[in-house]
C-alpha cells in the first residue's frame, strides 16, 4: 500500500481515541467505567487520551527511524521513538505550554505515550541511549500542524519552540527534559496510589495501545476507520432472550436428542441467575455448572447493557470442548474460539463438525485475519483460554487489544481451584480494580482461597442458607459416590487389568510425568495383548487431538470397557467416566480433580455402584513438591478405606490442604506504575521446547510457504538447550524459537519419548 504520513496516522490515531470512547455509547460508559473512572473525570479521560494519540509518535520524526523505514533490511535504531516522544513532552518549553490548561496531567499522557509499545521498563528508559545522538526533524511542517492540533484539543494557545537537530540526553534542552522527566515518572509513581489517578492513567494508558491498534490496523486492510468503528464498537447491546434462545435453549434441545428425556434447567440453575453481577460458584463435578453460567449471563445481560459474554478456561482443551459444546450454537459471525491453537482446532472441528457446528464457518476472514485481536472485536459469545483475555494483567499486548470487548461483557471464570499463585493474584486484582460483572466457578476450592475470592467482592453460592432449595443438588453431592484405597504399582497394574478383562469397566490411570505415562501404557499394551491410550502433552497437535478424541469416545461407551493412561493433563481436558481410577499421589486438588473422572454420572448406573479409587505412591516427587504430596499423604489417609460422597472429599480438601501464604491482588500492569514491560500471566517453567521433527522440516517450510497453518507440525520436547543444528544449517523459514527434534523418538500413539540432553 501507499505510504502514510506521520501527521495523519497521529490524527488517524486521534479520531479512533475519540470514536471508540465517544460520549452517548455503551463503550463510551463502559470503558472507563470498567478502570473505576469517576463519572466527573470521563470527558478529562478522553482528553487526556486524544492528547497522547496525538503525541505517541511524534518522537518517529528523527533520522534513524526515517532511514530504517526505507532501509532493505531491518536496522535497529538508536532510541525508540516513543522514548523520543515522552522525552519531548518533558522539554521545560513543551511542559509550560501544556501547563496553560490546569486539567492536564502531563505526566499522565507522557507515560501513555512512553508505554504504548510496552517496552519502557523503570530504569531502562534511555539506559543505553545515554551517549546516543540522533538528528531530529522537530520543525518539520507535519510536527508542526500536530502541536497546532494539540493546541486546539488542549485549548492552549501558542506553540512552544522546540530544539532543531540533535537529540541527545547529553545536550541541553534534551539533557534537563530527561532528567526531569525521570524524576517527574518517580513522583508519579507515587501519585498513583490515589485511586482517582491510577484509574485515570490506566484507562488512558491502556486506550492509547487500542486506539494506536485500531488506525495502523484499519489501515492495512484499506478500510474507513469511521465506519468500522461504528459497525464493531457500537451494536446494539446482546440481549438476554438472545442468549436464551441462541445457547441455552439449542444446548437443552441438543441434550434432549441425546438422552431422551425432555431437558429443564434444574433449580441450582436458576439460582444462579439470581446471585447478582459478582458471584463464586461452588458445585460438584457433573452439577451442570457451565449451563448454570450462561443462565448467569443472560441474567446480567437482562439488568445491564453488554455486548459479548466471555467464557475463560485455564486450558486450551477446556475452551475447545466449551466452544463445541456452547458458544458454537449461535450463529458463526458471533462465536469466537480464542486460544494460541484456535485457527487449527477450527480447521480440524471442520472436518468433523459437531452438532452446533454443522454448516458453519467459525474463521475470522481475511480482514480478520489482517487485524489479529481487532478481528475478534466483531464476536460477541467467546470461549477462550483465561490468558487470551487477562493477561493485559501481565502487560501482554494482544490481550490489552481486547480489553473494550472484556469492559463490555459479561466474564464467566472456570475451574479458578486451578490457577497457580500468580494467576490467583492476578484474578484477586481484576475482581478488585475493574468494574464488570464476573461469575467465578469451581467444584472444591481451599478455605483460604474461597476466603480470598469473597473479599474480592464476590458471593459465594451456594451457602449454607440456599440448601434448603438445592435437594437436587444436595442429593448429587451427599450421594455415596467413591471407594478410595491404596495400593502398589505392580498390584494396581494387575486390577486394572482384571477390572477391563474381566468386568468389562472402564480404566483410567493417571501419573505425574510423561515417561511413566508410556511406560505404563505400553506394559498395559503387552499385558492385553491389545493397544492402551495413552494421553499427555508431548505430542503433535494433530495426534493429541486424535487421541483426546479416541478417549472421549472409548469412555462414552457403557457397553464396552475402556482403558486409558494419562498424566496430569487429564484433570481438566478430560470430560470421563471412568469405574476405576488409578493414580499416583498428587497435590490435594489436584487428586480432588482426578476423583471427578470417576463416577462422574449417575444415570444408568446399578443401584449402589461406587467407583473406585486406587491411590499408588510415585516413584518420585517430581513435578510437584515434597511438601505437596506430604499433605497429600495425609488427605487419602483421611478418605482411604471407606465409601465417601463429593461432599466428603470438599471436606478432606478443606481440612488437609497444604499452607498457603495469603492471596495478594498483585499484578505488573499496576505494579509497574508509569512504566510497562511485558511479564508472564502463570508461574510457568521451562519443560521443554517447542520443536519440529526433522522429518517435518521440509513440510513445515513448505506450509509456510504457502502461508498455511503449521501448528500441527509442533512438539514439545523435554530438553536442556533447543534441540538441532545452530542456526547456521537451520531454513530461513523456521522460526527462532523452534528446535528441531528425531523422528526416530516419536510415535504417532505415544508421543515423543525420552529427553534430548
Amino acid at each position: 500500500g501507499s505510504a502514510l504520513s506521520l501527521e495523519q496516522h497521529l490524527i488517524d490515531t486521534e479520531n479512533a481515541a475519540s470514536l471508540l470512547f465517544i460520549d452517548g455509547t455503551r463503550w463510551g460508559e463502559a470503558f472507563p467505567r470498567f478502570f473505576k473512572v469517576a463519572s466527573g473525570e470521563i470527558d478529562n479521560f478522553r482528553t487526556h487520551l486524544r492528547l497522547s494519540a496525538l503525541f505517541h509518535d511524534i518522537g518517529k520524526a528523527n533520522a534513524d527511524f526515517v532511514n530504517a523505514m526505507w532501509a532493505p533490511q531491518f536496522k535497529s535504531q538508536t532510541m525508540r521513538h516513543e522514548h523520543i516522544s515522552a522525552l519531548l513532552i518533558y522539554l521545560p518549553a513543551v511542559r509550560d505550554w501544556l501547563s496553560q490548561n490546569p486539567d492536564l496531567h502531563v505526566d499522565i499522557i507522557a507515560s501513555a505515550v512512553l508505554c504504548h509499545h510496552i517496552k519502557a521498563g523503570e530504569g531502562e528508559w534511555m539506559i543505553h541511549q545515554n551517549q546516543a545522538v540522533v538528528a531530529g526533524y522537530f520543525d518539520h511542517p507535519e510536527v508542526l500542524a500536530t502541536l497546532d492540533r494539540i493546541g486546539e484539543v488542549a485549548s492552549l494557545s501558542g506553540r512552544p519552540p522546540i530544539p532543531t537537530g540533535a537529540v541527545s540526553t547529553q545536550r541541553e534542552p534534551w539533557a534537563t527534559a530527561f532528567r526531569d522527566g525521570c524524576r517527574a515518572l518517580r513522583r508519579f509513581g507515587r501519585t498513583l496510589r490515589d485511586p482517582r489517578w491510577a484509574a485515570l492513567h490506566a484507562a488512558t494508558k491502556s486506550g492509547l495501545i487500542i486506539a494506536d491498534a485500531v488506525a495502523s490496523g484499519i489501515v492495512r486492510t484499506g478500510g474507513s476507520i469511521e465506519k468500522w468503528i461504528e459497525e464493531v464498537a457500537h451494536r446494539e447491546a446482546l440481549t438476554a432472550e438472545y442468549i436464551a434462545e441462541e445457547i441455552i435453549a439449542k444446548r437443552g434441545q441438543a441434550i434432549e436428542r441425546n438422552s431422551g428425556k425432555p431437558f429443564k434447567l434444574g433449580r441450582f440453575q436458576e439460582m444462579t441467575a439470581e446471585q447478582g453481577s459478582r458471584a463464586l460458584l461452588l458445585a460438584a463435578c457433573g452439577a451442570g455448572k457451565t449451563l448454570a453460567a450462561w443462565k448467569w449471563a443472560e441474567s446480567v445481560a437482562r439488568t445491564r447493557a453488554i455486548g459479548s459474554v466471555v467464557f475463560l478456561y485455564p486450558t486450551r482443551g477446556t475452551a475447545t470442548e466449551g466452544f463445541r459444546d456452547y458458544v458454537a450454537w449461535a450463529p458463526e459471525s458471533e462465536a469466537a474460539l480464542v486460544h494460541a491453537t484456535a485457527k487449527t482446532d477450527l480447521v480440524d472441528m471442520a472436518e468433523n463438525p459437531s452438532e452446533a457446528m454443522q454448516g458453519k464457518d467459525f474463521s475470522p476472514g481475511e480482514a480478520g485475519e489482517r487485524l489479529f485481536a481487532l478481528g475478534l472485536w466483531s464476536r460477541r459469545l467467546f470461549s477462550a483460554t483465561v490468558d487470551q483475555f487477562l493477561s493485559f494483567l501481565s502487560n501482554r499486548y494482544s490481550s490489552l487489544c481486547l480489553l473494550p470487548l472484556l469492559a463490555d461483557s459479561a466474564v464467566i471464570v472456570d475451574e479458578v481451584h486451578s490457577y497457580d499463585r500468580r494467576m490467583l493474584d492476578e484474578l484477586l486484582c481484576f475482581l478488585k480494580r475493574f468494574d464488570v460483572p464476573v461469575l467465578c466457578m469451581t467444584a472444591t476450592l481451599p478455605a483460604k482461597r474461597r476466603q480470598a475470592l469473597a473479599d474480592a467482592g464476590l458471593s459465594v453460592f451456594p451457602n449454607e442458607h440456599h440448601r434448603e432449595d438445592l435437594a437436587e443438588l444436595e442429593d448429587k453431592e451427599c450421594h455415596p459416590r467413591y471407594r478410595f484405597d491404596r495400593s502398589d504399582r505392580d498390584a494396581a497394574l494387575m486390577q486394572a487389568i482384571d477390572a477391563y478383562r474381566e468386568r468389562g469397566q472402564r480404566v483410567l490411570v493417571v501419573v505425574n510425568q510423561v515417561g511413566r505415562c508410556q511406560a505404563f501404557a505400553d506394559e498395559l499394551a503387552d499385558r492385553l495383548g491389545e493397544d492402551t491410550l495413552c494421553y499427555h502433552s508431548r505430542y503433535k497437535l494433530v495426534d493429541r487431538r486424535n487421541t483426546h478424541e479416541r478417549t472421549v469416545e472409548a469412555f462414552k461407551q457403557r457397553d464396552r470397557p475402556a482403558i486409558a493412561v494419562a498424566t496430569q493433563v487429564c484433570e481438566m481436558s478430560l470430560d470421563l467416566d471412568a469405574d476405576l481410577l488409578i493414580t499416583e499421589h498428587a497435590p490435594v486438588t489436584a487428586m480432588v480433580q482426578r476423583a471427578g473422572r470417576v463416577n462422574r454420572h449417575l444415570e444408568g448406573k446399578p443401584d449402589g455402584f461406587v467407583g473406585r479409587i486406587v491411590t499408588i505412591p510415585p516413584s518420585d516427587f517430581a513435578p510437584y513438591s515434597q511438601a505437596d504430596l506430604e499433605a497429600a499423604a495425609k488427605f487419602l489417609a483421611a478418605v482411604s478405606g471407606r465409601t465417601i460422597s463429593q461432599r466428603d472429599l470438599a471436606q478432606a480438601l478443606e481440612a488437609h490442604s497444604p499452607p498457603e501464604a495469603d492471596p495478594l491482588a498483585y499484578a505488573r500492569f499496576f505494579a509497574e506504575r508509569a512504566y510497562a514491560t511485558p511479564g508472564d500471566f502463570r508461574d510457568t517453567q521451562q519443560l521443554g521446547y517447542p520443536c519440529i521433527l526433522d522429518s517435518d522440516v521440509d513440510d513445515y517450510v513448505a506450509a509456510c510457504k504457502r502461508r498455511e497453518l503449521t501448528d500441527n507440525f509442533v512438539v514439545n520436547v523435554p530438553a536442556k538447550t533447543r534441540p538441532g543444528p545452530p542456526d547456521e544449517h537451520r531454513p530461513p523459514e523456521l522460526s527462532r524459537w523452534l528446535g528441531i527434534a528425531p523422528a526416530s523418538q516419536y510415535s504417532t500413539t505415544r508421543g515423543f519419548m525420552g529427553r534430548i540432553s
